[in-house]
């Protein structure tokens, strides 16, 4: 590579890496870009089009983005066979690159070492699964959590998954019993609705999700929140 070339060069030819990320995320790809700068080497993670996760030696998630989009230049190659569970990205793609951007420029204008707190992450980052952390972008929903047929979260280790998959595999155990006293077969979806919460469970093949909801929230209106978010065109 010529020294006086800057920007990104890679298999999409003429096209910046944030030209790239955002044609991946209207294409709605899966799978991987790495990117090296020098001595550096960073993955960035998709599913449908979001970014999920992004590494950079020991950066992980937005953090990540961020150096990477701060480089002058480097190379990109596309990879949809790969890909992770892994979830450490909660913002949708837009805003990461609107964010990406505006630090970089505040760093050229020599104001970054100025906004420390404004340039904070607006939610805490935690790790989850993509579909627990796509839920949360509906106002209704307070928590939500993957779990295992044994009850475990899935990615989730914190005091709020643990609590609410509990719930949820007390409710689905019941549930199931109770199908089978009445000989209506296996629960697949159950709501419980009392003055100091709202719960709802799901039940699929090798999962349960259970996602706590606001109780100034109706269920019926959540759960068509929750469909179209997660089936686009129901």
């Amino acid at each position: 590579m010529a020294d006086n070339m800057n920007g990104f060069h890679g298999e999409v030819v003429g096209l910046s890496l944030t030209d790239v990320i955002q044609l991946k995320g209207h294409n709605k790809y899966s799978g991987c870009i790495t990117v090296e700068y020098g001595d550096h080497k960073g993955a960035i993670y998709f599913v449908d089009g979001e970014i999920i996760h992004a590494e950079l030696g020991d950066q992980v998630g937005e953090q990540a983005i961020y150096q990477i989009i701060k480089w002058p230049g480097g190379t990109f190659n596309i990879h949809p066979e790969m890909t992770t569970n892994v979830c450490t990205i909660h913002y949708r793609t837009d805003y990461l690159l609107l964010e990406a951007l505006r630090r970089l420029d505040e760093e050229r204008a020599g104001s970054a070492g100025t906004n420390d707190e404004k340039s904070q992450p607006v939610l805490p980052r935690r790790t989850m699964s993509k579909v627990a952390a796509r839920l949360q972008e509906i106002a209704a929903v307070t928590y939500a959590v993957l779990l295992d047929k044994q009850g475990n979260p899935m990615q989730d280790t914190s005091t709020e998954a643990s609590v609410l998959a509990a719930k949820g595999f007390s409710l689905a155990q019941a549930g199931t019993q109770f199908g089978d006293l009445m000989g209506l077969g296996e629960l697949k979806s159950a709501a419980v609705q009392t003055r100091n919460f709202n719960l709802l469970m799901y039940d699929s093949k090798l999962h349960y999700l259970t996602i706590a909801v606001k109780p100034e929230y109706h269920l019926d209106n959540v759960e068509a929140d929750i469909k179209s978010l997660l089936i686009p065109g129901k």
